[in-house]
């Protein structure tokens, strides 16, 4: 096991296309650390870098106390997962296993050991013999972790490993991932793009855009207090909901109606009190049916409901605000990497808002509810540079 430190960080390619600019991230020992953020923002590449299968243009990589830019990948003493499975299809899953060990002329006997160790906290007892095409997407995943176990490395470096399974055995792989990371305690670097597993698996997260690092913190620090609008919208699904607002005096004004402003909210707020124009931000849980909740403070309104999705325990309404786009370049590049630019709009100036409601909630598609915003919960956002208002 092994502390990773990544010293301003820069990749550069012969056209001057930087992938990674300057990061700095020090990664403890044996901590689970996850790269996130959309396509093209540099994680892969930062991963990459870590394995020395990308040469690093500036700055200094140490692993374990040793600078390591210039050593051979298969001197760095990491193991990689990848988003294939790489398995060799003529060899068992014992051989599969054991095959970094065979070539570095291991013993025969302590191959077995470390397969059959491995095998056992992967549950493949029973597959050892079986061959790649005979497993399923979960299990071949398993025996690709189980190539890296066995070597029993200073690091692990996971590029997108669950991306190619289905959505129900990737929530049960994620379980086995961060099961095996804390029995292990083994330093973990994971790359992904999927926000949920960045928030259940990681010790710390750190959201990448353009190639920088944005923040860097706990899963739940995250969610309660991204620092600016970018990762306030990349974590959390559904998205945090974006309006514009206006501070004048003692009171917001929102494109539903205006609400003093709460004093968890100003105990937070950066500025000198004058009246600006903000972007509010708000959670979809922070929103509920007024008739089920009638004695829940905060700004009452009545929407007209346009969808209305049941998940069981509860429901997404979703009801478009008049007045309420925001104009952002984080904004817009969150909408585009989800493919939301493309969705038809009711109208130019009109803003589709999400709000998560008890299954008791009578909200119905077509139909006007009424709903209560709780506005402790609101996060302010600057609008010139996306920086929060009210983070801590």
């Amino acid at each position: 096991m092994a502390e990773i430190q990544l010293q301003q960080i820069t990749k550069r390619y012969p056209d001057g296309t930087e992938a990674v600019k300057q990061i700095s991230l020090d990664i403890a020992d044996g901590e689970f650390m996850i790269l996130v953020g959309p396509s093209g923002c540099g994680k892969s590449t930062a991963l990459r870098m870590i394995a020395g299968l990308e040469e690093i243009s500036d700055g200094d990589l140490i692993i374990g106390g040793e600078r390591v830019n210039d050593l051979a990948p298969r001197d760095r003493d990491i193991a990689m997962v990848f988003q294939n499975y790489a398995l060799y299809p003529h060899m068992t899953v014992r051989e599969n296993m054991g095959f970094a060990l065979k070539l570095a002329k291991e013993d025969s006997g302590e191959i077995d050991k470390r397969v059959d160790e491995a095998a056992r906290i992967l549950d493949l007892q029973d597959h050892l013999e079986r061959k790649p095409a005979n497993l399923s997407g979960g299990q071949r995943q398993r025996v690709a972790m189980g190539r890296a176990i066995v070597r029993s490395p200073k690091a692990f470096l996971m590029d997108e490993p669950l991306s190619n399974l289905d959505a129900k055995l990737r929530v049960q792989m994620r379980t086995e991932v961060s099961r095996i990371q804390k029995r292990l305690e083994t330093t973990t670097v994971y790359v992904t793009h999927d926000q949920t597993e960045a928030m259940t698996l990681g010790d710390r997260v750190a959201v990448m855009r353009g190639g920088i690092i944005q923040q860097v913190d706990s899963p739940k620090n995250l969610y309660e207090r991204p620092e600016n609008l970018f990762v306030a919208g990349f974590i959390g699904s559904p998205s945090m909901n974006f309006l514009p607002g206006q501070l004048e005096g003692d009171s917001i004004k929102l494109p539903f109606g205006d609400t003093p402003i709460p004093e968890e909210v100003r105990a937070k707020l950066k500025g000198d009190g004058k009246a600006r124009d903000v972007i509010v931000g708000v959670r979809p849980e922070h929103f509920e049916d007024a008739i089920v909740e009638p004695d829940k403070p905060g700004l009452r309104f009545s929407a007209p409901v346009s969808v209305v999705e049941s998940m069981g325990s509860e429901l997404y309404a979703y009801f478009e605000v008049e007045h309420g786009v925001v104009d952002s370049s984080d904004l817009k590049e969150l909408a585009a990497d989800s493919g939301l630019q493309d969705l038809p709009r009711q109208g130019d100036d009109s803003q589709q808002v999400v709000a998560r409601l008890a299954a008791a909630s009578s909200a119905k598609a077509g139909e006007h509810a009424e709903m209560v915003l709780d506005t402790r919960h609101i996060q302010l956002f600057d609008p010139s540079g996306g920086k929060s208002l009210t983070a801590e």
